[in-house]
């Protein structure tokens, strides 16, 4: 299953673990994505009222039907397949759809998730203002959602093994975004990210920025680099662009 970017974990304390990290009730109705042979979905089906598996492969979704009592398996790609109604998401995901999926999920309500993702895109998305992996990554989750690291997962706790280690990130939904306009703050960190070595001033230009805006912005900020701004910072920006019509 290497070729879907899949790696089923096996460690039976990390499974429980992740369990554990949901706060699982018979209450509640989880969603999870990859579910692979089933060894995670047999605990989230002890522990949860109802579980919806999203899987892609065919034998593999085969293999689960009527495997759980309270799991509903639709066989399709997670990135296009209509959604269920869930309040937690809990899943392995798939490594080569980690970003794609997470900012689908983050789209919809839910109360949190609980995710594996490779170690290195797990910093990416807790990472702080000034380090190497700061980014665009990290704003974007940060607008829609706190995360964090709970755990680091070794190779051998799955199969096949990765070539990376793991990591299990949960993440918990701002209730409301910290700006509003999405499609300006993506535009914006794209932007400032694609010219990360350029001062803010030039990713500002290369998004063909009113001058307008530009001259009302904070002229420190103007003289930063994209990896030294806070999420509040880009804000301020965001915020001051969107005042007047750009061409993205």
């Amino acid at each position: 299953m290497k070729k879907r970017g899949q790696h089923f974990l096996i460690d039976v304390r990390v499974l429980k673990r992740i369990g554990d990290y949901a706060y699982l009730d018979k209450q509640d109705r989880i969603l999870e994505v990859g579910p692979g042979t089933g060894n995670l979905t047999s605990v989230l089906s002890e522990r949860a009222g109802h579980v919806t598996a999203i899987e892609v492969d065919p034998r593999l979704a085969s293999d689960l039907l009527g495997r759980f009592p309270n799991v509903e398996v639709i066989r399709g790609d997670a990135l296009r397949v209509p959604l269920p109604d869930y309040n937690k998401v809990v899943s392995n995901l798939p490594y080569q759809i980690s970003s794609k999926i997470t900012f689908r999920l983050l789209k919809r309500p839910f109360k949190l998730a609980v995710l594996m993702y490779q170690w290195e895109f797990a910093k990416r998305m807790v990472a702080t203002p000034g380090t190497k992996d700061y980014g665009r990554l990290t704003l974007n989750v940060a607008l829609r959602a706190e995360a964090e690291i709970l755990e680091r997962v070794p190779r051998g706790a799955f199969r096949p093994s990765p070539m990376v280690q793991s990591a299990i990130v949960r993440l918990t939904p701002r209730k409301e975004l910290l700006f509003a306009d999405e499609k300006v703050f993506d535009n914006l960190t794209l932007s400032l990210f694609n010219q990360r070595r350029k001062k803010v001033k030039k990713g500002l230009a290369m998004m063909k920025a009113s001058p307008d805006a530009i001259s009302r912005m904070d002229p420190a900020l103007l003289e930063k680099r994209p990896q030294d701004l806070t999420i509040d910072d880009v804000i301020m920006l965001a915020q001051a662009i969107s005042s007047f019509d750009y061409s993205a």
